[in-house]
């Protein structure tokens, strides 16, 4: 039997590894996207290795195994099919979404999984456009640009962020930055860096250069 905080973990794993470019990850690196004290981390740590779900050796860092990668696609499939439901059925905004899914993704319940995924017409990213691992765990392949790294005057469509966090959502939603819309950097700041960006090939507007960092973007004839 794998507890909540267990799954929690290796979800957190899987995504650290993710964005490491599938390099181990440090308990350091948990400790801070756990807001635990490091040593909390290692007694977990040391659970998980017990149990065979990751490969941990002291003050190195932390890879899953296959049966617990699994078990992490699986928390994460279900993760984000609660946020797709929530979105397109219920109604909630996409800065609203991530805490209840929190709580809907340790259901244990296969069939309700899986009947929840042909209810939505088995969807292949959230409302965040981060793609969602299919039954099998096989997650979509995806190959985006930070809107911060495209040239000057290329245009490009938003596919998803990086950051979840309910203020930077509401942040994007007040200037109508959405999935799906166009973008092209006209100018970058000398100053502070910000960039100069034409919304949907209309609207004129500056962002930050954090902002820019954490949109996720395509070229348009990708």
């Amino acid at each position: 039997m794998i507890s909540f905080t267990e799954e929690n973990y290796l979800k957190i794993i899987y995504l650290l590894t993710e964005r490491n470019g599938g390099n181990e990850v440090s308990t350091n690196e948990l400790a801070e996207h756990t807001q635990t004290k490091a040593a909390s981390v290692s007694d977990m740590l040391r659970k998980l290795a017990e149990k065979s779900y990751i490969n941990y050796r002291k003050y190195q860092g932390v890879t899953l195994t296959v049966e617990g990668q699994q078990i992490a696609l699986a928390v994460i499939r279900k993760h984000r099919l609660w946020e797709v439901f929530l979105v397109e059925k219920l109604g909630f905004g996409w800065d609203e979404i991530h805490d209840i899914a929190e709580q809907l993704e340790h259901i244990d319940s296969k069939e309700l999984t899986e009947s929840l995924d042909k209810f939505l017409g088995s969807p292949k990213f959230d409302p965040h456009g981060d793609p969602i691992p299919d039954a099998k765990g096989k997650m979509p392949s995806v190959s985006y640009q930070k809107l911060s790294e495209v040239p000057l005057n290329q245009s490009v469509v938003m596919m998803g962020v990086s950051v979840h966090s309910p203020a930077f959502l509401q942040h994007l939603d007040k200037h109508q930055i959405t999935l799906g819309c166009s973008l092209k950097v006209l100018e970058i700041s000398e100053f502070d860096k910000s960039f100069g960006i034409l919304l949907n090939e209309n609207t004129s507007l500056f962002v930050s250069n954090e902002v820019a960092r954490n949109l996720l973007v395509k070229a348009q004839n990708a």
